[in-house]
């Protein structure tokens, strides 16, 4: 029988990994452990690996893997910066991603955690929690249908969040190397400092590559309409962390809603109560009354989780059969 090994389950996810299996006549083995080189020889004995990782995975898995016969490592999320795809190729591994899982459910994020920031949300907990029940200046906010949003990266996600704001009645300006021009309902700009010109809300929707690491620093922010809000609903490469604080301590921005961080893998999804953070940034950003920080949930939904489970298992029993599968990125 087929083997296939589902690195990093969650509890929520084994029993869609095991039904899958019994639906397929695979043999599906959960573990809560991630590929590693110290996991690596667990797989001696299968035919396919699917993961969710966050940090890099090491070199020396690659050729592990190669030895062990494994072609492919199907990645279970959208993301793939964790993997070096020309060592991967070499090492004839094919990666793979689960591209599009359920965008509606990071736009309604995107949306939702920015609305927290442009209602004063936050302003207004602290106020409550002291008991002062007064309404002032600081905490008066301005309608949606009157501001304007840029979406940075107008793929499925960015897409589905701009027709959101659309709805509101809102200005919707967005920048994208490939603009969809069948997007009627956003004003494309030449580039992304023209796109945020003016933005009351920054959401931001783009890959992490070479283009866009650290696009968003010191430099960017000074583009920055004074008392605008930024979402990263993206990957935390994009943003210059020390600069985005600065950027929120000292202007222009209001504030910011931080869904990933570049430096979140040994923190983001692992339960850290009662244990000593030893990461500086990551503390000033959680203690910093004026950003909101999730740990890398916007995608969090059944639906998501679903397609999320079957994606990677798809794409994994897809190589061993046909050796390849549609979502293959190398």
């Amino acid at each position: 029988m087929t083997r296939i090994m589902f690195f990093g389950t969650r509890e929520y996810e084994k029993d869609m990994a095991l039904n899958w299996g019994k639906k397929n006549n695979i043999e599906v083995t959960t573990s809560p452990e991630l590929l590693s080189k110290e996991t690596v020889d667990q797989l001696k004995d299968y035919d396919g690996v699917t993961t969710m990782q966050f940090g890099k995975l090491e070199e020396e898995v690659y050729p592990k893997l190669e030895e062990y016969g494994i072609k492919q490592i199907a990645q279970r999320t959208a993301g793939f910066d964790m993997y070096d795809l020309e060592l991967a190729k070499k090492h004839n591994i094919i990666i793979s991603n689960v591209p599009s899982y359920s965008p509606e459910t990071i736009a309604e994020y995107a949306v939702s955690i920015a609305l927290q920031l442009v209602r004063k949300f936050p302003a207004i907990e602290k106020r409550v929690q002291d008991h002062n029940f007064t309404w002032a200046a600081p905490i008066m906010s301005r309608p949606v249908k009157n501001m304007t949003v840029a979406i940075i990266g107008t793929g499925r996600i960015g897409a589905a969040t701009a027709k959101i704001y659309a709805g509101f009645g809102a200005k919707v300006v967005g920048y994208d190397a490939y603009p969809n021009e069948s997007l009627d309902f956003i004003e494309y700009q030449s580039s992304v400092e023209e796109a945020i010109n003016g933005a009351d809300i920054i959401s931001l929707h783009v890959p992490a590559n070479k283009e866009s690491y650290h696009l968003f620093d010191k430099a960017m922010f000074s583009k920055v309409k004074e008392g605008a809000v930024l979402v990263n609903a993206a990957r935390g490469a994009v943003i210059n962390t020390p600069d985005l604080i600065d950027a929120v301590n000292h202007g222009p921005l209001y504030g910011a809603a931080i869904d990933t961080y570049e430096f979140e893998a040994p923190y983001f999804t692992f339960d850290w109560t009662n244990k000593e953070i030893e990461d500086d940034t990551l503390l000033e950003l959680i203690d910093n009354e004026n950003i909101l920080v999730t740990p890398h949930i916007a995608f969090f939904s059944d639906e998501a989780v679903q397609n999320l489970v079957e994606g990677g298992l798809n794409a994994s029993l897809s190589v061993i059969n046909t050796g390849t599968c549609e979502t293959r990125l190398n």
